[in-house]
């Protein structure tokens, strides 16, 4: 894979990331192996949670024989510098490293969110501290609401913003339109989430089938064609340097396989038909709430 300039980070990272939900519950054995093939292939980014069950557990001695040749990402999703502290040095602990090369106020969603982590003895105190001390090398955000993500970027110029590039939120409700002007604006690492993504899950849905850690249902992989535009659209219409797949194997072998072609190859009329024509089909389904999630408009 051609590496991609991670933003104003000066990061050169493979177009595909690796997230931790891939070695969560698997067991120690297939997080070796799953990092080696991605290692193998080029994948030199992995990011990761404590929210992601034993991931942290189980990622850490995975990547401890590339941890120098690698960038390493994490996130909190506290919102208070104490808390957010001690959380910070446990992921380092389980991930056996002294430092971050990114780390992420993780799932911003309301304006409380924001106001906690911004206000005194917020997490962003934390941040700002430990990325003079070099502990964290960038500091970013995730996030759902587009208007959360922009008001964190009016008021602190993060490194990163990890946020949904998804052709359906796009096509219907016209999220990740703002996000693609302010990076345009900040030059901001921009990572894009679920790409991949053709709904939430519903009741009823066989979730054992390939996809029991992907938090949303992603495109059947008997779709390929699908698949490959829908990871065009995200790339050429929306704008993030690089992908994120969703939290299973399979999408994330098949996006290495396919990226390279879908940077380098223009999104065609046949491609965005097709994308629209499966839009009418599952644009009523649940996927996230409008107006941005929960910030109230």
């Amino acid at each position: 894979m051609k590496l991609r300039t991670l933003g104003k980070t000066g990061y050169e990272i493979s177009p595909v990331v690796y997230g931790g939900v891939i070695s969560m519950k698997d067991g120690q054995n297939a997080s070796d192996r799953y990092v080696a093939w991605a290692i193998e292939r080029g994948v030199n980014y992995f990011d990761v949670a404590p929210s992601y069950g034993d991931a942290e557990e189980k990622l850490g001695p995975s990547l401890e024989p590339y941890r120098k040749n690698v960038y390493l990402a994490c996130k909190t999703m506290e919102r208070l510098r104490v808390n957010a502290e001690k959380e910070l040095s446990r992921s380092m602990e389980l991930l056996k490293t002294d430092y971050f090369d990114v780390y992420q106020m993780h799932a911003l969603t309301t304006p409380q969110d924001v106001e906690l982590a911004f206000g005194p003895g917020g997490v962003m105190e934390l941040l700002r501290d430990l990325k003079e001390k070099g502990v964290i090398r960038k500091v970013g955000i995730t996030a759902h609401s587009e208007t959360a993500a922009l008001n964190c970027l009016s008021m602190y110029p993060f490194d990163t913003v990890m946020f949904p590039t998804n052709w359906m939120l796009h096509m219907g409700q016209g999220i990740a339109t703002q996000m693609k002007t302010a990076k345009e604006d900040q030059s901001f690492g921009y990572l894009g989430i679920k790409a991949l993504v053709e709904r939430a899950w519903q009741e009823g849905d066989d979730r054992t089938g390939g996809y029991p850690k992907s938090w949303c249902k992603p495109i059947d992989a008997g779709a390929e064609a699908l698949r490959i535009a829908a990871m065009k659209y995200a790339l050429q219409r929306l704008g993030p340097d690089v992908l994120v797949p969703p939290g299973n194997f399979e999408c994330l072998s098949f996006m290495v396989e396919h990226v390279d072609a879908c940077f380098s190859t223009p999104l065609d009329t046949r491609e965005e038909a097709l994308l629209k024509d499966h839009y009418e089909t599952v644009k009523d389904a649940p996927f996230f709430q409008k107006n941005n999630g929960d910030w109230p408009e």
